[in-house]
């Protein structure tokens, strides 16, 4: 097996990792690892960092099982629910981060999908948004068809977001009432009407390392750009209530072994980023190039003042990447 050096310039030189070289990584000297990946990082990336929020538009009553998930019907936690909230409100949130600096902003819906209605709705939000505001806007409204995915893109929106979640052998742990593959087709629906999509998944659902990377392995077969890796917080009244928390040193391994499998991918912090001590600046030497900022859907985030003060520490310049 080649070394982490090895390893290393073999994907600056352009080449693709295989999954046993992933598990090898897995394996190596964490703080070695995370330099290692930084490098890749930089070489690919730069010092550009993409910053985005994100805005609960509807909330609750999901008919999916999703056992994580605070918003299904099938738990009992005590979210909020509502329907589409008013276009003023999504709107003014808009400029809102807008003025704060951020570039991207994303409408996040429950259920498994949006209507007919619901999506010609928010294409009039959308349009409001980019006449009014100008902020690139992505949008994650389930399991869409391309027609649906179009009007979108015709509105304005520039990405789709839509979580694998965990692997294809995990995914039934997690889920039943959807299947990954069902997740897969509203990707390449997405791709199909010319969006880019934003995609990446959960850790701490009870997956294992090999699980990680095999995710990893499907998103850079679907030629995805934009990897949210999110923490689970384990939210009481699921059934992953009592999951234990990931620690800063697994979220570190984490992202730099997905950084050495998408070399030049926007690896995003995400949900479960508050629970880290350090709010997720060791990830951000450790090959994470990216981050959602903020309040996230039902739980409390990190205020992006906070995180640009952050990331000018780290010498970061924050703007557009994969767009």
């Amino acid at each position: 097996m080649k070394t982490l050096q090895q390893l290393t310039e073999k994907v600056i030189s352009g080449e693709q990792i295989t999954k046993a070289e992933a598990m090898c990584l897995y394996q190596q000297p964490l703080d070695e690892l995370c330099e290692s990946a930084d490098a890749i990082r930089r070489h690919f990336c730069g010092h550009r960092f993409d910053i985005c929020t994100i805005i609960n538009g509807k909330s609750g009553r999901c008919s999916e099982n999703c056992r994580f998930c605070a918003q299904s019907a099938h738990n009992h936690t005590g979210a909020a629910q509502y329907p589409l909230l008013p276009e003023e409100e999504i709107v003014a949130q808009a400029k809102r981060n807008q003025e704060q600096g951020v570039l991207r902003y994303s409408i996040v819906t429950s259920g498994k999908r949006l209507s007919d209605g619901e999506v010609e709705q928010m294409c009039g939000v959308v349009q409001e948004i980019k006449r009014t505001v100008g902020i690139s806007v992505c949008v994650s409204f389930g399991l869409l068809d391309e027609g649906q995915f179009r009007k979108l893109k015709e509105a304005g929106v520039t990405r789709v977001h839509n979580n694998l979640e965990t692997s294809r052998r995990n995914f039934p742990h997690i889920c039943t009432t959807h299947t990954f593959d069902d997740k897969v087709q509203a990707i390449r629906a997405a791709q199909a009407a010319g969006l880019s999509v934003c995609s990446g998944g959960i850790m701490g659902l009870g997956e294992t390392a090999e699980d990680r990377i095999d995710m990893a392995m499907e998103l850079r077969g679907l030629q995805i750009k934009s990897v949210p890796v999110n923490m689970l917080n384990p939210i009481p009244g699921t059934p992953m209530e009592n999951n234990p928390r990931l620690t800063v040193e697994d979220m570190r391994r984490i992202v730099a072994v997905y950084r050495f499998i998408l070399p030049d991918a926007s690896i995003r912090l995400a949900g479960g980023r508050g629970l880290l001590p350090d709010k997720g600046r060791s990830c951000f030497t450790s090959g994470a190039n990216a981050a959602i900022s903020g309040d996230m859907l039902t739980t409390a985030g990190i205020t992006t003042q906070t995180d640009m003060e952050l990331l000018k520490g780290l010498g970061y310049e924050v703007g557009l990447c994969n767009e």
